[in-house]
């Protein structure tokens, strides 16, 4: 099947969604809440693109838009443009703080939008990457708080969590850098908690935090590790070596 992006014949496969078929070709479509490792929902909006089948042209999102049909996308159609530009300004009002809000913007000449811009505001978009990433874990320290203007994402009652292992992969998949991480040498702050951290007794690098090593090893039925992933593998082969006489 073929989908000609901005004027480029590009091969898919039916059902692909567009953005995946796009960054395949090395055609660039602006993203905010796109992960590779997660769903994607469409939150931000920021990836849409102009669709014609048949001579009918819609707007979509690119993200969660599967092809399954021969089509014309365009990235950056007039069209395409004055919408991207009103969503990055909603954008921009939600989440003031935000530097990667704020490129966007410069990029796509989005209207300033200060009527409904939050006074409180920081960086968070409420793309809900965070959330989907500490569900995935298992662990489901944070949700969605609250409705409307005051929605947030937190812990319950903006209270330490105590199913929290401060792995921080939340904070990894988030696209404005919204949620504080403090590190020290010995320890991790993250959502109003502390967390040691477990060092390797060979090398001295950094395992992970106490906590969620001691999580993985009772799903595991296994000792918390001592030795980081290196040390292991190195470990396995000194062994092996020294039992074959490598």
């Amino acid at each position: 099947m073929i989908i000609t992006i901005d004027g480029k014949k590009c091969v898919c496969e039916p059902g692909e969604y567009i953005l995946d078929i796009a960054k395949r070709n090395d055609i660039k479509i602006p993203t905010l809440c796109h992960h590779g490792g997660l769903t994607d929902q469409g939150c931000c909006r920021v990836c849409i693109v102009e669709v014609e089948i048949n001579e009918r042209c819609d707007i979509v999102t690119a993200c969660i838009y599967p092809v399954e049909q021969d089509c014309t996308v365009l990235t950056d159609s007039e069209r395409v443009t004055a919408q991207r530009g009103m969503i990055l300004s909603l954008l921009k009002a939600l989440a003031p703080e935000s530097s990667e809000v704020s490129q966007l913007c410069e990029i796509y000449n989005a209207p300033v939008n200060e009527r409904f811009t939050r006074k409180d505001g920081g960086k968070c978009i409420l793309c809900g990457l965070c959330v989907e990433a500490c569900e995935s874990l298992g662990t489901s320290a944070i949700a969605t708080m609250q409705r409307g203007i005051d929605k947030v994402v937190s812990t319950p009652y903006d209270e330490p969590s105590q199913v929290c292992v401060g792995c921080a992969s939340c904070a990894m998949v988030c696209p404005t850098k919204a949620i504080d991480v403090k590190e020290s040498y010995g320890e991790r702050v993250i959502w109003n908690r502390s967390f040691l951290f477990k060092f390797c007794k060979k090398c001295g690098s950094k395992i992970g935090t106490l906590a969620e090593l001691i999580r993985a090893s009772h799903k595991i039925n296994a000792e918390v590790p001592d030795l980081c992933e290196n040390c292991r593998k190195k470990a396995i082969t000194d062994a092996f070596a020294e039992t074959y006489g490598f």
